[in-house]
């Protein structure tokens, strides 16, 4: 393949980012706009400039150029990740992708998300995103873990397990609350038992506090003031 030819698959592979960009952002008016100050799109054009390095064998380059990217949008991707086109991160300040993380097309990655690694071993020791994946701001993947197509990952999550394609998954740990049905666009909800735990304490706390509010009226009025055991 000639340069010219690199170039040619660089431009395509850069509109296509700015226009899923357009396409998932309503706050994106034009695609100038969004070439011109969405960080992410930067942070993506850069990171493929540097991963060509890398496959080319270019030494400390690739590097230097990722570091660049980083002082410049505050997004960190090794330049041996591999991130497939459509990809859209948003925002972006304080995402880091490690050097095995692999994302698939369509892929939606917000501020503070990270693909981290568990292990010193050279080998792959981060996340492996499936297609159209979205991932929430500060959720964290580590490992050498896959996340199945169509996933979404919610905000602040830790995830350290594999989670198969079209489920949604919230918490720390990370678990599995629902399911997609991309065949009839339904939502399976699953069971959450430590939720509802916690929405029957909210309800039992709320129930104190009226029942000690009219204690304290009782106890103001001079009536004998008695307290529910239900």
């Amino acid at each position: 393949m000639s340069l010219l030819d690199d170039l040619r698959a660089f431009t395509r592979t850069v509109q296509a980012d700015v226009q899923f960009a357009l396409e998932r952002d309503p706050a994106a008016t034009s695609a100038l706009e969004v070439l011109l100050v969405y960080p992410g799109v930067h942070a993506l054009a850069l990171h493929r400039v540097a991963a060509a390095l890398q496959r080319a064998g270019v030494s400390l380059l690739p590097r230097m150029l990722s570091q660049f990217t980083r002082w410049l949008t505050g997004i960190e991707i090794h330049p041996s990740a591999q991130i497939a086109s459509p990809c859209l991160i948003d925002h972006g300040m304080g995402v880091v992708i490690g050097e095995t993380a692999k994302i698939g097309a369509r892929c939606h990655l917000h501020q503070g998300s990270t693909l981290g690694g568990a292990s010193r071993l050279r080998t792959q020791r981060h996340p492996m995103l499936g297609d159209d994946v979205l991932v929430g701001a500060g959720a964290s993947l580590i490992g050498a873990i896959s996340i199945g197509k169509g996933a979404k990952i919610g905000a602040g999550a830790v995830v350290v397990a594999n989670v198969p394609p079209y489920a949604t998954v919230v918490g720390v740990p990370g678990h599995i609350v629902a399911y997609y049905d991309p065949g009839d666009d339904t939502v399976l909800r699953l069971p959450d038992p430590e939720h509802d735990r916690i929405e029957q304490l909210e309800q039992r706390v709320d129930a104190l506090q009226a029942e000690l509010r009219r204690f304290e009226e009782r106890a103001a009025g001079g009536a004998p003031a008695t307290i529910s055991r239900s």
